[in-house]
Order: C-alpha cells, then structure tokens, then sequence
C-alpha cells in the first residue's frame, strides 16, 4: 500500500504542508518499507485540487494524508477508493508512524471550501 502526503519539502522529515492542492510536494510513501518517492506539485492555477488528486492517484496512492482537502479533490479520491485523512501536521516521517499505529480516521467529508473561494455547497453541487 502506498501513501501519499503533501509535504513542503522533499524528505521524510519535511513538514506535512496543509495545502494539498498548493503543497510544494506529494511524498508517496510505503509505510511498512518506508520507500519513497517524491513528486513536485505542478500547483495549477485553476482546478490545483483535481490535479492534484489525480497525481497521487496516477502514482498508485491509496491513500493521502494532508491538512485540509476541498471537496472536488475529495470527490476525485473517493471515486478513486483513496481514503482521505484530515488534519496531518508535522513532519512526513512522524504522521507515517502515526498512520501505522491506527492514530487516524479516514474523513467522511472535506474540510476546505476549496475552488478558490467558491462555497462548498457549489462545488459539491457542481460535481453531482
């Protein structure tokens, strides 16, 4: 199983960055091996989160663990059966450990308006 992270920095011990659609990297992890690669965000102008859904997704994650997710990047992992983990801080290496001793709960929903200031509720009117 892989994971993803959005990350600020290329590394294990980077700091988790809160932005998924806007991080400066994804770190695609295998959390028993702790192998890794790391991804530059390309950080689109529009649609940053669907992008960036699909990157992590495209490189086999089956999971993501970051601080906030707007809802059509939640949509996007969702279809793609990624669990979404909210509220990840610190660095890489430590929210892995975390992960790997059951200290997160997959999200039921997002936690970012995303869409660059569009409300929620459009954004998840506009997927359905």
């Amino acid at each position: 199983m892989k994971i993803a992270v959005s990350s600020k920095g290329n590394k294990l011990t980077s700091q988790v960055d809160e932005r998924f659609g806007r991080c400066a990297f994804f770190m695609i992890i295998e959390p028993e091996s702790l192998e890794y690669q790391a991804i530059k965000n390309k950080d689109s102008e529009q649609g940053a989160g669907v992008t960036a859904a699909k990157t992590i997704v495209n490189a086999g994650a089956q999971a993501l663990i970051t601080g906030s997710c707007g809802p059509k990047a939640f949509m996007v992992l969702k279809e793609a059966n990624a669990d979404v983990i909210l509220n990840g801080a610190g660095r890489v290496i430590d929210v892995i450990q975390q992960y790997k001793n059951g200290m997160f709960h997959k999200a039921s929903a997002p936690n970012s308006e995303g869409g660059m200031g569009t409300k929620k509720e459009e954004c998840i009117e506009n997927i359905k």
